[in-house]
């Protein structure tokens, strides 16, 4: 049974099923999910409890062992198998199959795992245990939808902020949810309940983003000026590499080419982002960013790019002012605009 992540407490609240599913990219929404389900087999006697995580060298034989061994003192038992890769192989497929056919009544069984690409979900194992479990996929949080999600979690501490304190809460923890929720817990004991000033909040919150590279293609493709040239910052405050930033650019700029060559011989959007396995946030940004940027101003930026990469090893570009840096600026900045 696939069950929403909301619908979780209400579903422990009627009973505890024997096995629980958590997929999701999301760490502290991950965590806070299998807390949920850990309290709940707790009070309802599940008090021993066996950990395995698949790394390399497991034996999946570990999991059906610890399925059939009964407890020294008659307990019940929790057991949690961790796949943190999200890809338990040949073997791991077959042996999750036959313990999803096979649960025991005595044993509550909790798996988590990251995120599952498209081709994973469709397998013959995720499957079975989407049949047999209750399966809670938490999807990821995205920065549009940050400063709702800050909202509410003040909401449930009995807090509020205005739009501005959100976005402002949503700039400096960007792409670290863990963070955030740190913080809204610090607003919690820093101030009574009630509404917070912007003030109190600028205050008390520290700019604890974590920048992604391939967020930036996001932020480029959606045509947020601001959030491209704070990410950019942030990337090169973080130390992250210039020539990953540069590629992860180029190969953005490289896609919406084929896309536009492709719409230019009357094949549809559709069918072209599927071609080119774009998918999620990306492929809802494509289409804005294909009727906005023009295809001379595409083929200008490809060609950027290469001077760019001069830059990058050192040699002279005589388009760009500055370093390295400020002209990855320019070069995205030329695909937002």
């Amino acid at each position: 049974m696939i069950l929403r992540p909301e619908a979780l407490e209400g579903q422990l609240a009627k009973g505890l099923a024997p096995l629980y599913v958590i997929t999701s990219d999301e760490h502290l929404l991950a965590l806070e999910a299998a807390d949920r389900i850990r309290r709940a087999a707790r009070a309802a006697g599940y008090t021993e409890r066996d950990v395995l995580s698949v790394e390399r060298g497991f034996k999946w034989g570990e999991l059906l062992a610890a399925n059939q061994a009964m407890s020294l003192f008659g307990d019940k038992k929790l057991i949690e198998l961790r796949i943190p890769g999200g890809k338990p192989g040949k073997d791991g497929s077959a042996a999750l199959q036959s313990y999803a056919k096979d649960l025991s009544p005595d044993t509550l069984t909790l798996i988590t795992l990251p995120k599952l690409d498209w081709q994973t979900a469709k397998s013959s194992w995720v499957a079975a245990l989407q049949q047999a479990a209750v399966y809670v996929e938490i999807p990821n949080v995205e920065r549009a939808q940050l400063p709702s999600w800050i909202g509410m979690r003040l909401s449930s501490q009995g807090q509020s902020a205005d739009r501005q304190s959100l976005d402002f809460i949503a700039d400096r923890v960007e792409g670290n949810l863990l963070a955030a929720h740190q913080e809204i817990q610090k607003l919690g004991l820093l101030y009574e309940p009630g509404k917070l000033s912007f003030e109190q909040v600028q205050d008390a919150v520290l700019n604890v983003a974590r920048y992604d590279v391939f967020k930036l293609s996001e932020a480029m493709l959606a045509g947020d000026a601001a959030r491209l040239s704070r990410m950019l910052d942030g990337l090169k405050g973080e130390g992250e590499a210039l020539p990953l930033v540069l590629w992860a650019v180029s190969e953005e700029i490289r896609t919406l080419l084929k896309l536009k060559a492709g719409m230019a011989q009357g094949r549809p959007l559709g069918a072209l982002m599927k071609e080119y396995r774009i998918w999620g946030p990306r492929e809802r940004m494509m289409d804005p960013a294909l009727r906005r940027v023009s295809l001379p101003v595409l083929e200008q930026a490809l060609q950027d790019a290469a001077q760019v990469d001069k830059m990058v090893k050192g040699l002279r570009a005589k388009q760009f002012a500055g370093d390295a840096w400020d002209a990855m600026l320019q070069l995205a900045l030329k695909v937002a605009r």
